[in-house]
């Protein structure tokens, strides 16, 4: 679930040196229950990108409250975010893939990440690869694969957490239609396993095509919200895109965790030192992809993060 209560952020604002700031959202209140499809629209510079980005935890609003699976953020302390943020997959338009990487480990990277042992990984990599289409391609590097087989990479790596919340923002913007229609599926694929999904888009079509919430943002306010506009028999999508294979169903083992996240010690008091409990993901690198410190089971390898030598000695890393 995702719960926004009278939210509102600001920016320092360029045009005046920063010296002062640009409103960005302005109260900004909704509920999204767990389990749902959001299609995010508006005009460009509307806000949607910064409503992503704070369902995705990258930023804290200027004020109100918000609230993700659960977890009210303005009284949880910043060592317990990398956990929450575990549970929230992000794909974007650029598809933000490291060049150095294959596709194998690109997807593996947010497992390695959380300390994943290279012999459980693999299943769960290749299972996702060839979920979407990609079986067989998992050696290329990023400049080998088109535009629609990056995206389906990063869309991958964004759910082989196997995330209760997912957000994409404008995520077909650089694809043709079909290939945008595939990667719509396999978004209403992790949401039917229970997910709740947030699309950014300008596609009307799309929208039309596959029923879900309207959010409509206009000036970085909610202008409109439809529940289920599109919701009749013949707008539902097709089992497989024109044009294309079918997109394969996920198996049966690979099952979300819904259930909100079980508190630690001290996860929702305040710092005694009466410190602020989080701060914006500006400092932090958002929590998807380059972190400060080695994460256990792996090494640094040129820019790379790699299985250890112990792990390819096992072959467990010959995708690399």
């Amino acid at each position: 679930m995702v719960r926004f209560t009278q939210v509102g952020l600001r920016y320092p604002d360029p045009t005046r040196g920063g010296a002062g700031e640009r409103e960005t959202l302005r109260d900004l209140s909704f509920t999204l229950p767990q389990g749902s499809f959001t299609w995010l629209t508006g005009p460009s510079g509307a806000g949607k990108t910064s409503l992503l980005r704070l369902m995705q935890l990258a930023l804290r609003p200027t004020r109100g409250e918000v609230e993700v699976l659960g977890v009210p953020l303005s009284r949880a302390k910043r060592a317990d975010l990398p956990k929450l943020r575990r549970r929230i997959g992000a794909v974007f338009q650029e598809f933000r893939l490291l060049p150095y990487l294959t596709a194998f480990d690109n997807v593996a990277l947010p497992l390695r990440l959380a300390g994943r042992a290279e012999a459980s990984l693999r299943p769960d990599v290749t299972e996702m690869l060839r979920w979407v289409g990609l079986e067989g391609r998992e050696g290329a590097l990023p400049q080998q694969l088109s535009g629609g087989e990056q995206q389906r990479v990063a869309i991958a790596r964004a759910v082989v957490t196997r995330p209760a919340l997912l957000v994409a923002d404008e995520p077909t913007g650089n694809l043709d239609s079909t290939q945008a229609r595939r990667l719509i599926l396999l978004l209403a694929e992790m949401n039917r396993l229970g997910a709740t999904v947030v699309v950014a888009t300008h596609s009307q079509e799309l929208i039309a095509q596959h029923p879900g919430y309207v959010m409509q943002v206009e000036a970085g306010r909610i202008v409109a919200l439809d529940p289920w506009p599109y919701a009749t028999e013949e707008a539902l999508p097709e089992p497989h895109p024109p044009g294309g294979a079918p997109v394969a169903t996920l198996p049966q083992s690979f099952a979300l965790d819904l259930s909100a996240p079980e508190p630690e010690a001290g996860w929702l008091e305040e710092p005694e030192d009466g410190s602020e409990p989080w701060s914006s993901g500006e400092d932090e690198g958002e929590g998807d992809l380059a972190p400060p410190a080695r994460p256990r089971g792996t090494q640094r390898m040129g820019r790379g993060i790699w299985p250890s030598a112990q792990d390819r000695g096992s072959g467990a890393g010959g995708h690399g």
